[in-house]
């Protein structure tokens, strides 16, 4: 089954705060992940301030630039994944997690897993 993997965090970290360690290490994880199948795409998201929402209301469209301010929490990234069962995914994301306890111990977010509806 495929899971959806969004990695959430505070929007103002900034890339040079990230030690060069946690890079290493999740090169080596994602390139296993990728490698043995468990990780089918990920990537890291571009800060809000590069994007932009259509939001529906009232019946009416507009769209909204980035920055958004009124957001504490973003996601940073994504990854999907193919796993036997939630726990597998589950693991998966406890792993990535766990880099990033033991390589940026400031680091505070989290990493929401959904399964991906099939039809």
């Amino acid at each position: 089954m495929r899971y959806m993997m969004f990695i959430k965090h505070r929007e103002d970290y900034k890339m040079e705060d990230v030690p060069k360690s946690l890079f290493g290490a999740m090169g080596e994880f994602v390139g296993e992940a990728l490698k043995n199948g468990t990780m089918l795409d990920t990537a890291g998201l571009e800060p809000t301030a590069k994007g932009k929402k259509v939001r529906l209301s009232g019946g009416k469209l507009s769209v909204i630039d980035g920055p958004f301010t009124e957001t504490k929490e973003v996601v940073g990234g994504y990854a999907v994944v193919e796993a036997k069962s939630y726990e597998e995914a589950m693991t998966l994301a406890t792993k990535f997690m766990d880099l990033h306890r033991i390589h940026w111990p400031a680091f505070e977010g989290e990493c929401e897993v959904r399964p991906l509806q099939r039809e």
